[in-house]
């Protein structure tokens, strides 16, 4: 299970010492419990809130509609009811990735904006298209979780100056790329039992190749602006090639 967005994760000495990794299922409990009817589901405020918010993310967002363009190229094309689940999870996460079900997790009790819920979705996205495109281990290579969430954190705009302004972090020359270092090891913690010094060392080591990679948006897009563009030129590249 990879995570979205987070609070501080727990403490990597903490974690160390609680035996076999469950890669981060116990932020996800709602995973291993029985799905409920459609009927109670639907009851629930938060649940109707949180599938009206996935379905303007998909329906407007353009950060999300390059995405799911990109894994339908891919051979991996996305559908609301079987690749998002919106559940209740621990209160220090917003999302995920489950890799075992490829199935995106949305924290209906966490998420309560629609540019929260945007900016989650594209995360998890960008571990969705990596999991389509890539023979990706999750469960037994910190380097190549370690890859997919640089990506992600460089692309889902969650490392915009807006949103770093928020977090009242502020910085000037490369204030980009530590921000982008940072929240990949800190998704790393939250999901992995390793140690802080295990998370940098992977993170650092695949760090320029995993954040020069810029697929599918060929740009590093910090606001929805960009994201259009990039879209358009996938749009216009998907018609050249098949054209070929």
């Amino acid at each position: 299970m990879e995570r979205g967005e987070a609070g501080s994760p727990p403490v990597a000495e903490e974690k160390a010492g609680e035996g076999e990794d469950d890669f981060g299922y116990r932020l996800f409990p709602d995973r291993n419990k029985k799905p409920q009817s459609f009927l109670v589901r639907n009851l629930l405020t938060f649940h109707n809130k949180c599938q009206l918010m996935l379905r303007m993310t998909l329906d407007t967002n353009p950060y999300a509609q390059l995405l799911l363009e990109a894994m339908k190229q891919s051979g991996c094309t996305v559908f609301n009811d079987r690749h998002f689940s919106c559940e209740n999870c621990d209160g220090c996460v917003s999302g995920g990735f489950d890799a075992a079900t490829s199935q995106i997790v949305l924290c209906q009790n966490n998420i309560h904006q629609q540019s929260h819920m945007n900016r989650v979705v594209t995360h998890e996205l960008i571990h969705a298209f990596d999991h389509c495109r890539a023979h990706v281990d999750w469960f037994k290579n910190v380097k190549h979780l370690a890859c997919s969430e640089i990506r992600a954190a460089n692309l889902s705009g969650d490392c915009t100056l807006m949103n770093e302004i928020a977090r009242f972090k502020f910085g000037l020359k490369g204030h980009h790329q530590t921000c982008v270092r940072d929240r990949a090891i800190r998704s790393i913690l939250a999901v992995r039992k390793v140690s802080k010094e295990t998370a940098e060392k992977a993170v650092d080591e695949v760090f320029d190749a995993c954040f020069n990679d810029l697929e599918p948006f060929g740009r590093i897009p910090h606001s929805k602006t960009d994201a259009k563009r990039a879209f358009r030129d996938f749009q216009n590249r998907a018609r050249y090639n098949a054209n070929l």
